[in-house]
């Protein structure tokens, strides 16, 4: 009896050791996969600030336009456009870093 539990002990260790590692090889894979796709997908920071200097701007067009205030429509249209605008940079500096 004794001469047979270890042999069978050290098998159940031989096995559990390399489910633990094939486990452990398909966490670390799917990791470095989800990084990657967030990588990818990330903005740069001329993205996101002129993103929200848009979204700023839109606020400030519409606040113009409730409030009949010219003044405040115009420059909600501006900050809305310079957003655009920075945004587009970003987009291209994005597409240079993926083109290297």
């Amino acid at each position: 009896m004794f001469a047979t539990a270890p042999s069978n002990i050290s098998f159940v260790c031989i096995v559990l050791t390399e489910r633990w590692e094939a486990s452990f090889l398909a966490l670390a894979l799917a990791i470095r996969l989800r990084l990657n796709y967030y990588q990818e997908t990330l903005m740069n920071k001329d993205q996101i600030k002129g993103r929200v200097e848009e979204a700023k701007g839109k606020v400030k067009e519409a606040a113009g336009v409730i409030l009949d205030d010219d003044s405040l429509e115009i420059e909600g249209n501006v900050q809305k456009n310079v957003g655009k605008i920075q945004s587009g940079l970003g987009d291209i500096k994005e597409d240079i870093k993926k083109d290297k």
